[in-house]
């Protein structure tokens, strides 16, 4: 019986090291979509069939850049900054989402606010995941 509880403590153990890679990697991910979607726009010249507002692009690829070099990297080596990083991110996602809802309301796309919600959704993933961490 004792051992079967060392076996399971070890199983323990083993998934919760793994919870802060597994946001960083969600982190990494995240922040390349968001690389990639402002870069389109902002290096390319990426004509989207919906009104984007001016300053959009630049905000997701500065946190895009941000999350995949500095927040996932922090992630991954389990940094003492790393869930400061993480909900840092999550709030200012947040932030620009009620600045969206609110101050461009009738004029932000549809598309934009759906992008803003899969990143408050991961991002809740990713602080839920540190969270869960550091309990274990």
């Amino acid at each position: 019986m004792n051992q079967q509880t060392n076996v399971a403590s070890a199983q323990a153990d083993a998934t919760g090291a793994r919870l802060p890679r597994i946001a960083a990697v969600l982190a990494a991910i995240i922040g390349a979509m968001a690389i990639f979607a402002g870069g389109q726009v902002i290096f390319m010249g990426k004509i989207m069939p919906y009104h984007v507002i001016d300053w959009l692009p630049v905000y997701n690829f500065a946190v895009g850049v941000f999350s995949l070099l500095v927040t996932a990297g922090l992630l991954w080596r389990r940094a003492r900054t790393a869930m400061m990083a993480a909900v840092g991110t999550l709030a200012t996602h947040a932030l620009i989402t009620v600045i969206l809802l609110v101050g461009y309301r009738g004029i932000v796309a549809g598309e934009s606010l759906k992008a803003m919600t899969v990143r408050l959704v991961v991002w809740c993933i990713i602080v839920g995941l540190m969270v869960w961490h550091r309990r274990k």
